[in-house]
């Protein structure tokens, strides 16, 4: 009976031991590849957040998370004081960073909901856009984009810059989309079950796109559009948006 208790109480030891060592081993891995990497700490959301989540309520949903600087997303937040009183103008997602361009002013706060086309307590801004830089001229009313910017060298004091590309706010509300027909074009004929397997007839004019922003960002894209290249890319609500910089000649193939 003894020797049965002794095996049993080693058999614990050795599990213990066991769990030590590969908690270790792996503690150790991401410390062994984080080695030589320059690291800042950054709040990451500790669990799914929802739209309309303010500040103030993210204790204990979020956490502090090492990474390694080069993928720390630009306005990435340090503590929750730096929200202020804003909320959530998206869903956050587990794991993602928190950053300023995803929350609003309380005022400013949208009650949309995905699939609506909401964004009643945003400012409405139309860009007007050719097909391709509009996906494709498939975009409607209701879905949720993101928004990319690319400028040409300017000149500045400092020197003239290089050009530049970003993609400069994500999880944007199309609320309304209009298509500015080209002189003597024909309206397209909806495409018949027949028809379906062959490429769809590219869409003529420009698309009148109509978006929710709050007021920061209406300046962002205004000026976008004023003096560079405005791009709509279709962003599903669970895409991953870690890992953008400004991109330049000089980083575009890394």
């Amino acid at each position: 009976m003894k020797r049965r208790m002794f095996g049993i109480f080693g058999a614990v030891v050795l599990a213990l031991v066991g769990t030590f060592v590969l908690v270790s081993y792996v503690q150790g891995a991401e410390d062994r590849a984080l080695a030589g990497e320059k690291t800042v700490k950054v709040l990451v959301a500790a669990e799914p957040i929802e739209s309309g989540t303010a500040a103030k309520e993210l204790e204990g949903k979020v956490e502090f998370e090492r990474i390694p600087q080069k993928v720390k997303a630009e306005g990435a937040v340090t503590s929750i004081g730096q929200l202020g009183k804003r909320v959530t103008e998206t869903d956050l997602l587990q794991g993602e960073q928190i950053v300023k361009s995803r929350f609003v002013e309380e005022s400013q706060a949208g009650s949309a909901t995905p699939g609506s086309t909401g964004g009643e307590n945003l400012l409405q801004q139309t860009v007007a856009l050719e097909p391709e830089r509009a996906i494709g001229g498939q975009i409607k009313q209701g879905d949720i984009i993101a928004v990319v910017g690319s400028f040409d060298p300017f000149d500045t004091p400092a020197g003239k810059t290089p050009n530049q590309t970003h993609v400069l706010i994500h999880k944007v509300r199309v609320t309304n989309v209009q298509v500015e027909s080209s002189p003597g074009a024909a309206t397209p004929e909806p495409e018949s079950d027949s028809e379906s397997e062959d490429a769809a007839e590219a869409p003529s004019g420009r698309f009148l796109v109509t978006v929710a922003l709050s007021a920061p960002n209406v300046e962002r894209v205004t000026f976008t559009a004023e003096f560079g290249h405005l791009w709509l890319a279709a962003e599903p609500k669970d895409a991953d948006e870690t890992g953008t910089k400004v991109v330049v000649l000089d980083n575009v193939w890394s």
